[in-house]
Protein backbone atom coordinates (compact mmCIF):
# COMPACT_ATOMS: atom_id res chain seq x y z
CA UNK A 1 0.00 0.00 0.00
CA UNK A 2 1.49 3.39 -0.79
CA UNK A 3 1.31 6.09 1.44
CA UNK A 4 -1.46 8.08 -0.47
CA UNK A 5 -3.71 4.81 0.28
CA UNK A 6 -2.58 4.77 3.61
CA UNK A 7 -3.79 7.46 4.72
CA UNK A 8 -6.89 7.48 2.90
CA UNK A 9 -7.54 4.10 5.04
CA UNK A 10 -6.66 6.04 8.21
CA UNK A 11 -8.82 8.70 7.66
CA UNK A 12 -11.61 6.50 6.70
CA UNK A 13 -10.56 4.93 10.03
CA UNK A 14 -10.77 7.22 12.02
CA UNK A 15 -13.99 9.13 10.58
CA UNK A 16 -16.10 5.36 10.90
CA UNK A 17 -15.00 4.83 14.39
CA UNK A 18 -15.89 8.38 15.33
CA UNK A 19 -19.17 8.03 13.05
CA UNK A 20 -19.83 4.46 15.26
CA UNK A 21 -19.05 6.25 18.21
CA UNK A 22 -22.05 8.82 17.61
CA UNK A 23 -24.45 7.34 16.03
CA UNK A 24 -24.68 3.76 17.78
CA UNK A 25 -26.79 2.54 15.08
CA UNK A 26 -29.51 5.72 16.46
CA UNK A 27 -29.79 8.08 13.73
CA UNK A 28 -30.88 7.28 10.36
CA UNK A 29 -28.94 8.62 7.24
CA UNK A 30 -31.14 8.70 4.42
CA UNK A 31 -28.76 8.95 1.28
CA UNK A 32 -29.94 9.80 -2.49
CA UNK A 33 -28.53 9.33 -5.80
CA UNK A 34 -27.40 12.89 -7.51
CA UNK A 35 -28.31 13.46 -10.88
CA UNK A 36 -29.03 9.73 -10.69
CA UNK A 37 -25.24 9.19 -9.89
CA UNK A 38 -23.49 11.75 -11.66
CA UNK A 39 -19.73 10.13 -11.70
CA UNK A 40 -20.88 6.61 -12.61
CA UNK A 41 -23.48 7.18 -15.12
CA UNK A 42 -25.05 9.41 -17.62
CA UNK A 43 -26.75 12.63 -15.31
CA UNK A 44 -30.44 12.97 -15.24
CA UNK A 45 -31.08 10.21 -17.87
CA UNK A 46 -33.16 7.29 -17.22
CA UNK A 47 -30.38 5.20 -17.62
CA UNK A 48 -28.66 6.61 -14.78
CA UNK A 49 -31.81 6.40 -12.40
CA UNK A 50 -32.41 2.64 -13.00
CA UNK A 51 -29.07 2.02 -12.35
CA UNK A 52 -29.71 3.76 -8.99
CA UNK A 53 -33.09 2.05 -8.43
CA UNK A 54 -31.14 -1.45 -9.47
CA UNK A 55 -28.93 -0.58 -7.34
CA UNK A 56 -31.24 -0.77 -4.43
CA UNK A 57 -31.91 3.13 -4.04
CA UNK A 58 -35.24 4.91 -3.55
CA UNK A 59 -33.66 8.20 -3.02
CA UNK A 60 -32.87 10.61 -5.82
CA UNK A 61 -31.97 14.42 -6.64
CA UNK A 62 -32.95 15.97 -10.31
CA UNK A 63 -32.88 19.12 -11.97
CA UNK A 64 -35.85 20.23 -13.49
CA UNK A 65 -36.02 23.08 -16.46
CA UNK A 66 -38.74 24.63 -18.75
CA UNK A 67 -38.33 24.78 -22.65
CA UNK A 68 -39.67 27.43 -25.02
CA UNK A 69 -43.08 26.18 -25.23
CA UNK A 70 -43.54 25.68 -21.85
CA UNK A 71 -42.44 22.10 -21.10
CA UNK A 72 -40.13 20.53 -18.43
CA UNK A 73 -37.46 18.87 -18.74
CA UNK A 74 -34.88 17.50 -16.76
CA UNK A 75 -31.24 18.26 -17.07
CA UNK A 76 -28.97 20.19 -14.90
CA UNK A 77 -27.71 23.51 -16.90
CA UNK A 78 -29.05 26.60 -18.92
CA UNK A 79 -26.94 25.97 -21.40
CA UNK A 80 -26.54 22.74 -23.68
CA UNK A 81 -23.41 21.89 -24.42
CA UNK A 82 -21.92 20.67 -21.66
CA UNK A 83 -23.87 17.20 -21.28
CA UNK A 84 -25.50 17.20 -25.25
CA UNK A 85 -24.84 17.50 -29.01
CA UNK A 86 -26.89 20.41 -28.30
CA UNK A 87 -26.18 24.38 -28.56
CA UNK A 88 -27.59 27.24 -26.51
CA UNK A 89 -30.11 27.96 -23.55
CA UNK A 90 -32.76 24.85 -23.09
CA UNK A 91 -35.22 27.51 -22.58
CA UNK A 92 -34.89 28.83 -25.89
CA UNK A 93 -35.65 25.50 -27.49
CA UNK A 94 -38.82 23.42 -27.80
CA UNK A 95 -39.52 20.34 -26.94
CA UNK A 96 -39.07 19.32 -30.31
CA UNK A 97 -35.90 20.70 -30.70
CA UNK A 98 -34.89 18.65 -27.70
CA UNK A 99 -36.22 15.54 -28.80
CA UNK A 100 -33.34 15.64 -31.53
CA UNK A 101 -30.58 15.76 -28.94
CA UNK A 102 -28.71 13.29 -27.53
CA UNK A 103 -26.89 12.96 -24.55
CA UNK A 104 -22.81 12.97 -25.40
CA UNK A 105 -22.94 9.31 -24.15
CA UNK A 106 -26.24 8.36 -26.70
CA UNK A 107 -29.14 8.78 -24.34
CA UNK A 108 -32.25 10.88 -24.98
CA UNK A 109 -33.14 13.62 -22.66
CA UNK A 110 -35.52 13.10 -20.23
CA UNK A 111 -38.88 15.25 -19.77
CA UNK A 112 -40.29 15.33 -16.27
CA UNK A 113 -43.65 13.25 -17.45
CA UNK A 114 -41.19 10.29 -18.14
CA UNK A 115 -39.41 10.44 -14.84
CA UNK A 116 -42.57 10.63 -13.10
CA UNK A 117 -43.89 7.31 -14.84
CA UNK A 118 -40.65 5.84 -14.04
CA UNK A 119 -41.23 6.65 -10.04
CA UNK A 120 -44.99 6.43 -9.68
CA UNK A 121 -45.18 3.21 -8.64
CA UNK A 122 -41.89 2.97 -6.77
CA UNK A 123 -42.46 2.83 -2.87
CA UNK A 124 -40.53 4.78 -0.18
CA UNK A 125 -39.12 7.25 -2.29
CA UNK A 126 -37.51 10.38 -1.44
CA UNK A 127 -36.97 12.81 -4.23
CA UNK A 128 -35.66 16.56 -4.53
CA UNK A 129 -37.04 18.18 -7.51
CA UNK A 130 -34.77 21.12 -7.78
CA UNK A 131 -36.03 24.59 -9.50
CA UNK A 132 -33.69 25.37 -11.94
CA UNK A 133 -34.55 28.91 -12.44
CA UNK A 134 -31.57 30.43 -12.95
CA UNK A 135 -30.34 32.98 -15.25
CA UNK A 136 -33.31 35.00 -13.40
CA UNK A 137 -33.33 36.91 -17.56
CA UNK A 138 -34.27 33.43 -18.52
CA UNK A 139 -37.51 33.09 -15.46
CA UNK A 140 -37.98 36.76 -14.71
CA UNK A 141 -41.02 37.24 -11.95
CA UNK A 142 -43.43 37.08 -14.65
CA UNK A 143 -42.67 33.31 -15.61
CA UNK A 144 -42.08 32.24 -12.27
CA UNK A 145 -45.89 31.16 -11.70
CA UNK A 146 -46.04 29.31 -14.93
CA UNK A 147 -43.06 27.29 -13.65
CA UNK A 148 -44.02 26.45 -10.38
CA UNK A 149 -47.51 25.45 -11.22
CA UNK A 150 -46.49 23.16 -14.20
CA UNK A 151 -43.60 21.70 -11.33
CA UNK A 152 -46.47 21.52 -8.65
CA UNK A 153 -49.13 19.77 -10.85
CA UNK A 154 -46.79 17.24 -12.51
CA UNK A 155 -44.72 15.91 -9.54
CA UNK A 156 -47.23 15.81 -7.03
CA UNK A 157 -49.90 13.90 -9.47
CA UNK A 158 -47.97 10.85 -9.45
CA UNK A 159 -47.11 10.80 -6.05
CA UNK A 160 -47.69 8.12 -4.24
CA UNK A 161 -48.82 7.96 -0.71
CA UNK A 162 -45.53 6.94 1.13
CA UNK A 163 -43.31 9.30 -0.80
CA UNK A 164 -40.94 12.18 0.33
CA UNK A 165 -41.23 14.61 -2.69
CA UNK A 166 -39.27 18.13 -2.19
CA UNK A 167 -38.90 21.11 -4.36
CA UNK A 168 -35.60 22.68 -3.66
CA UNK A 169 -33.75 25.74 -5.01
CA UNK A 170 -30.59 27.89 -4.62
CA UNK A 171 -32.85 30.41 -5.92
CA UNK A 172 -35.10 32.20 -2.93
CA UNK A 173 -37.39 33.54 -6.02
CA UNK A 174 -38.61 30.24 -6.78
CA UNK A 175 -39.37 28.94 -3.39
CA UNK A 176 -40.92 32.01 -2.09
CA UNK A 177 -43.48 31.73 -5.26
CA UNK A 178 -43.26 27.55 -4.76
CA UNK A 179 -44.75 28.89 -0.77
CA UNK A 180 -46.83 31.06 -1.92
CA UNK A 181 -48.92 29.30 -4.53
CA UNK A 182 -48.81 25.95 -3.15
CA UNK A 183 -48.76 26.29 0.93
CA UNK A 184 -48.83 22.60 1.13
CA UNK A 185 -44.90 22.07 -1.05
CA UNK A 186 -41.97 20.44 1.28
CA UNK A 187 -39.22 23.09 0.50
CA UNK A 188 -35.50 22.80 0.99
CA UNK A 189 -32.93 25.65 0.23
CA UNK A 190 -30.07 25.01 -1.29
CA UNK A 191 -26.56 27.09 -0.15
CA UNK A 192 -23.36 26.95 -1.33
CA UNK A 193 -22.27 27.99 2.26
CA UNK A 194 -21.24 26.07 4.60
CA UNK A 195 -23.68 25.01 7.49
CA UNK A 196 -23.70 28.34 9.85
CA UNK A 197 -26.15 30.12 12.22
CA UNK A 198 -26.24 32.65 9.48
CA UNK A 199 -27.38 29.97 6.82
CA UNK A 200 -29.67 28.76 9.40
CA UNK A 201 -30.83 32.31 10.29
CA UNK A 202 -31.85 32.45 6.45
CA UNK A 203 -33.89 29.09 6.09
CA UNK A 204 -36.03 30.08 9.31
CA UNK A 205 -36.66 33.41 7.75
CA UNK A 206 -37.80 32.17 4.37
CA UNK A 207 -40.14 29.65 6.66
CA UNK A 208 -38.18 26.53 5.24
CA UNK A 209 -37.88 23.45 7.45
CA UNK A 210 -35.06 21.66 5.21
CA UNK A 211 -31.46 22.90 3.98
CA UNK A 212 -29.10 21.69 2.08
CA UNK A 213 -25.46 23.05 2.68
CA UNK A 214 -21.93 22.50 1.18
CA UNK A 215 -19.99 19.78 3.62
CA UNK A 216 -16.47 20.94 3.86
CA UNK A 217 -16.61 24.17 6.54
CA UNK A 218 -19.70 22.60 7.96
CA UNK A 219 -19.66 21.38 12.01
CA UNK A 220 -21.07 18.99 14.05
CA UNK A 221 -21.70 22.30 16.33
CA UNK A 222 -23.65 23.79 13.31
CA UNK A 223 -25.96 20.56 12.45
CA UNK A 224 -26.67 20.04 16.39
CA UNK A 225 -27.84 24.15 16.41
CA UNK A 226 -30.37 23.18 13.17
CA UNK A 227 -32.06 20.65 14.68
CA UNK A 228 -32.12 22.40 17.75
CA UNK A 229 -33.83 25.25 15.43
CA UNK A 230 -36.27 21.99 13.93
CA UNK A 231 -34.02 22.32 10.49
CA UNK A 232 -32.92 19.01 8.98
CA UNK A 233 -29.44 19.23 7.50
CA UNK A 234 -28.76 17.59 3.91
CA UNK A 235 -25.01 18.05 2.98
CA UNK A 236 -23.35 17.53 -0.45
CA UNK A 237 -21.19 17.06 -2.31
CA UNK A 238 -20.61 13.45 -1.98
CA UNK A 239 -17.77 12.20 -4.38
CA UNK A 240 -15.82 9.96 -2.47
CA UNK A 241 -16.26 7.02 0.43
CA UNK A 242 -14.89 9.84 2.56
CA UNK A 243 -17.48 12.77 1.64
CA UNK A 244 -19.83 10.13 3.23
CA UNK A 245 -18.13 9.00 6.05
CA UNK A 246 -17.29 12.82 7.01
CA UNK A 247 -21.20 13.66 6.68
CA UNK A 248 -22.18 10.80 8.80
CA UNK A 249 -19.93 12.53 11.65
CA UNK A 250 -21.18 15.66 11.05
CA UNK A 251 -24.59 14.05 12.31
CA UNK A 252 -26.40 15.14 9.09
CA UNK A 253 -30.04 13.37 8.25
CA UNK A 254 -29.66 13.63 4.06
CA UNK A 255 -26.18 12.85 1.60
CA UNK A 256 -26.43 13.08 -1.44
CA UNK A 257 -23.78 10.81 -3.70
CA UNK A 258 -22.73 10.87 -7.14
CA UNK A 259 -21.01 7.21 -6.65
CA UNK A 260 -24.21 5.45 -5.40
CA UNK A 261 -23.42 2.10 -6.77
CA UNK A 262 -19.95 1.92 -5.06
CA UNK A 263 -20.64 4.06 -2.01
CA UNK A 264 -23.82 1.63 -0.92
CA UNK A 265 -20.92 -1.17 -1.41
CA UNK A 266 -18.41 0.22 0.76
CA UNK A 267 -21.04 0.62 3.42
CA UNK A 268 -22.33 -2.18 3.62
CA UNK A 269 -19.01 -3.89 3.42
CA UNK A 270 -17.00 -2.07 5.51
CA UNK A 271 -19.33 0.08 8.11
CA UNK A 272 -22.71 -2.00 8.66
CA UNK A 273 -23.46 -0.62 11.76
CA UNK A 274 -24.19 2.72 10.03
CA UNK A 275 -28.28 2.98 9.96
CA UNK A 276 -28.64 4.44 6.71
CA UNK A 277 -31.61 4.20 4.26
CA UNK A 278 -31.02 4.13 0.09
Amino acid sequence: MNVKNLKRGVALGILALSAATMFAQTQQIRVFSHRGGRMEHDENTMEAFQASHKAGYTGYETDIRMTKDGELVVTHDSKLDRTTNGTGAVELKTLAEIRKLNTKKGNKMLTLDELMEFLKDKPGLYVEFEMKTNPDSLYPESTLPVYVDKLYKKVMAKKPADAEFLFTSSDTRALRCMQQRHPDADLLLITSDPLSKATINLCKGLGIKRIGSKMEGTSREAVKLAHKKGISVSLWPGQSIADFMLGAYLGADYLCTDIPIQQKEWQEKNAPWLNVRY
